[in-house]
């Protein structure tokens, strides 16, 4: 194999690698962003929840803006849909509680895969990236060997530019591996907390809503004033 092919190889690996560390930095700060948003959300609506003065006052707190919230979104829909009687469709065919508890579990995992996302990514190259730099470094140490048989020396001026790369690829490829690994770590710890708050959560909300009798009135929206409609007196008819 040619020099420049095995040269071609080397850089292809440092390319590599660097593309690796960019995904792996650019995934780092967005989950540390996402984390960090959930964390301080999920503190507020739980902090509005609990002070509200009832399950049905709760409910006019839910949204969109954590992960609790649309937990609670859920369950609150559950509750008003077997309130209102639900439909004789095998949906609404469960018990209110296990209904309810359904509901929250598939939600509880939507927001597991929301916030697992690009975890398979760091742990993927914090898993290959010594190997792509020991790719490159054995197709180096190949270039300094053919270098060697070519010159028909082994003087430092021959192979310290092959070994160089071989080494640096060595390098960099440890390099990128050990932030993606620790980021992986970190953010999968951060992710079964959440998952374990969700939990309790959900578990907390069932209690609450079983003692309210898995009955939740439907909030009012605002700006929606009712018409009264003023009392017509009857006409007499004819008979009269």
């Amino acid at each position: 194999m040619s020099s420049y092919y095995l040269d071609l190889i080397v850089q292809g690996s440092l390319y590599a690698l660097v593309l690796f560390s960019i995904v792996t930095w650019v995934l780092i700060l967005v989950k540390g962003v996402q984390h960090y948003r959930v964390s301080k959300r999920d503190k507020q609506f739980t902090k509005q929840f609990w002070s509200a003065s009832t399950l049905d006052a709760a409910s006019a707190l839910a949204s969109d803006a954590s992960p609790k919230a649309r937990l609670a979104n859920v369950g609150f829909d559950v509750l008003h849909v077997s309130e209102s009687g639900g439909g004789n469709d095998l949906e609404h065919s469960w018990d209110r509680q296990e209904l309810l508890e359904r509901h929250l579990r598939q939600q509880i995992q939507k927001e597991y895969q929301s916030l697992e996302s690009g975890l398979a990514v760091l742990a993927s190259i914090g898993s290959t990236a010594p190997f792509v730099g020991l790719f490159g470094t054995v197709f180096g140490i190949i270039h300094a060997l053919s270098a060697i048989g070519k010159s028909g020396s082994a003087s430092i001026d021959v192979v310290a530019g092959p070994i160089g790369e071989a080494l640096i690829a060595t390098g960099v490829g440890i390099a990128v591996a050990v932030p993606a690994v620790l980021a992986f770590n970190f953010y999968v710890r951060r992710l079964k907390v959440t998952a374990a708050e969700l939990d309790n959560y959900a578990t907390d909300f069932v209690n609450l809503a079983q003692k309210n009798g898995f009955r939740v009135a439907r909030p009012v929206s605002k700006g929606v004033s009712q018409t009264v409609r003023p009392a017509v007196a009857p006409q007499q008819g004819a008979f009269a």
